[in-house]
């Protein structure tokens, strides 16, 4: 004969519902959701400050790609001896350089913590699981915009000069770090999809070398083929680059800030859902 043991739910004060058990992440309000990024975003500063080598990309990219492309392209695209010329062109491109290949990092990152066992322990946990994905954004935020603060000072001592607004550089680096936002949702979904963080770094080289040379960042698209100037032109990256430019340069911004928006808000909405669904769902 067997024997059903059954629990009784703990009584409740009269005129009080009952509490309903926690159910996971549709429970957790906004003020508990902030503060679970908040959390989330000390602890994955903590862990760059104690790993001072992951920020070695940081300070150095931008250091060599601005050294290497002034004196190894300048010389060939505005005339030998007039580097000066081309830093106010390249050092506005490599802004959106810097946010591609930040974002990159985030991918290979997110895929690594998944080996490691991290994100099974965060999801184990009562909080929101949109929260883990948004912290790392945040904290990469602030990881591109050192890679820019860098970026430009080399740039003003290779003669760099702001010939708009101090407003205008401070939009261009808005402007960078948004689009920079969007394609770190990519590449996080690219690191919960891919099974390792060697085939997320190939995939994002694939992207990334066409996207990068086939844009406005290191030369004119004038002097490019018909067909590629086709693809330059509708290419985000270029939409920035020339965005940044025009506004540390003072020159009209025409449609590019707008096309650097409406790529980010499309790019973040189809991305970030699917980024925080593959999430809840991966094993």
């Amino acid at each position: 004969m067997s024997t059903v043991t059954t629990t009784k739910p703990a009584p409740t004060a009269p005129g009080r519902a009952p509490v309903a058990a926690h159910s996971g992440e549709g429970r957790i309000g906004l003020r508990a959701n902030l503060r679970h990024i908040g959390a989330l975003v000390r602890r994955n500063a903590l862990q760059i400050k104690q790993d001072p080598e992951s920020m070695f990309d940081v300070v150095f990219m931008p250091i060599i790609f601005t050294l290497l492309f002034v004196f190894v392209f300048g010389g060939a695209i505005s005339g030998k001896g007039n580097q000066e010329g081309y830093v106010n062109y390249v050092v506005p491109g490599l802004m959106a350089m810097m946010g591609m290949n930040i974002a990159m990092g985030v991918g290979t990152g997110v895929n690594d913590d998944f080996k490691k066992g991290v994100m099974d322990r965060f999801r184990s946990m009562p909080i929101a699981r949109s929260s883990v994905l948004i912290a790392k954004i945040v904290v990469e935020i602030g990881r591109m915009m050192a890679a820019i603060a860098i970026l430009l000072a080399v740039g003003f001592m290779l003669g760099l000069s702001i010939k708009g607004s101090i407003l205008g550089l401070f939009l261009a680096i808005g402007l960078a770090a948004v689009f920079g936002a969007s394609l770190m949702w990519i590449f996080v979904l690219l690191g919960l999809t891919l099974k390792t963080a060697q085939a997320v770094q190939g995939m994002a080289m694939m992207v990334l070398m066409p996207l990068q040379f086939g844009s406005s960042i290191f030369a004119p698209p004038s002097t490019m083929p018909g067909w590629l100037q086709s693809f330059t032109e509708y290419n985000p990256l270029s939409n920035l680059a020339d965005a940044a430019r025009a506004l540390i340069n003072g020159t009209p911004v025409g449609n590019s800030v707008w096309m650097v928006l409406v790529w980010s808000l499309v790019l973040t909405a189809a991305t970030m859902p699917l980024a925080v669904r593959k999430f809840r769902q991966k094993t």
